[in-house]
């Protein structure tokens, strides 16, 4: 036995029983403070391309991994004692699924530094490990490119055929797209994406009113219908916000209007708006898009002989909500 190993044992019987169970709590809650940190999987699924099934998850900070086991079953090896004995007396951490020494050569030709890391987290009560799933098409071209280079062994082709096949198949569509996919995840990605967007996009305190839109917004507006423009120049009937909303808000990028609504909704009663919508834009970006988006209107406005003129121009520029003011545009003439 080890001289090292003796010693401890010794040293351990030496304790009494409550140090030893006070070392063993320390150990314990020491495991169990590493382990709170560690992310969870929020998503799972599986990746199939062909006959091949990769399982594969989605972490709280939002990285896309696939397991280890899942890649050794694809690319690696069946027993694998031998290359996890090899791997650990080298210091490696890479999957096991590149543990072929002919492999060793085209490692440092495709993969970065610290790429090939293995990531720890939570699935449900368990721990496991996997890797970050956007390593998996390289890990199919060390092992093309080991097929090429005829370094492989007749019972490792089989390996090569499986790389050519998910390299195919990842070919047509990412392997971030295919992991969200499979685990769901692509809904919880748009809400966070819109999430964010209204973040920068909104302000989170209502600002002080400025004027925002031009008076020849308006008065285009009123050129463009034949309408006489009213002497107080700051009132305007319904329709005319109507408009404002399909041909402003509406464009905003999806989600801002709907937001807005939110937190600006209607009185009781009233049925009008406490404050302007563009009072929640932010100041950095969303009132800068605003601005930029009257800027474009009044041109396309100014070039239009008429409404149904400008409404062309409009459904050109803006095909989406330009339908719906069309729609408009025929009810009113009835």
């Amino acid at each position: 036995m080890d001289k090292h190993v003796k010693g401890g044992k010794a040293r351990a019987e030496s304790l009494s029983v409550e140090a030893r169970s006070e070392i063993a709590s320390s150990a314990a809650k020491v495991r169990w403070d590493r382990e709170k940190l560690l992310p969870k999987a929020t998503h799972r699924g599986e990746i199939r391309i062909r006959d091949i099934v990769l399982p594969c998850a989605v972490l709280t900070d939002g990285t896309r991994v696939i397991t280890e086991l899942s890649l050794n079953s694809i690319l690696g090896t069946s027993g694998g004692g031998k290359q996890r004995q090899l791997r650990k007396a080298s210091g490696v951490n890479w999957p096991l699924a590149l543990s072929s020494k002919a492999l060793e050569p085209f490692l440092p030709l495709v993969f970065a530094e610290g790429e090939l890391l293995p990531i720890e987290y939570k699935d449900g009560r368990r721990k496991a490990k996997g890797y970050d799933a956007k390593i998996l098409p390289k890990m199919c071209d060390v092992w093309l490119r080991a097929r090429d280079a005829k370094v492989l062994q007749d019972q490792q082709l089989h390996k090569a055929l499986a790389a050519d096949m998910l390299m195919r198949g990842l070919a047509q569509v990412g392997i971030v797209a295919l992991v969200d996919e499979a685990t769901g995840y692509q809904d919880q990605r748009e809400k966070d994406e819109l999430h964010q967007l209204l973040g920068i996009y909104l302000s989170e305190e209502k600002l002080t009113w400025a004027k925002r839109f031009p008076d020849e917004f308006y008065k285009q507006i009123y050129r463009l219908h034949e309408w006489h423009w009213p002497s107080d120049g700051n009132k305007h009937p319904g329709y005319v916000g109507k408009l404002t909303n399909q041909l402003v808000y509406e464009c905003l990028p999806k989600g801002v209007l709907e937001e807005l609504r939110v937190r600006n909704p209607k009185k009781e009663g009233s049925g009008q708006r406490q404050w302007k919508h563009h009072q929640f834009l932010s100041d950095d970006i969303g009132q800068n898009d605003l601005r930029d988006h009257l800027l474009q209107l009044i041109t396309l406005m100014r070039i239009s002989k008429n409404w149904p003129t400008f409404i062309g121009h409009f459904e050109f520029a803006f095909p989406t909500p330009g339908q719906q003011i069309a729609f408009e545009l025929e009810e009113t003439r009835k």
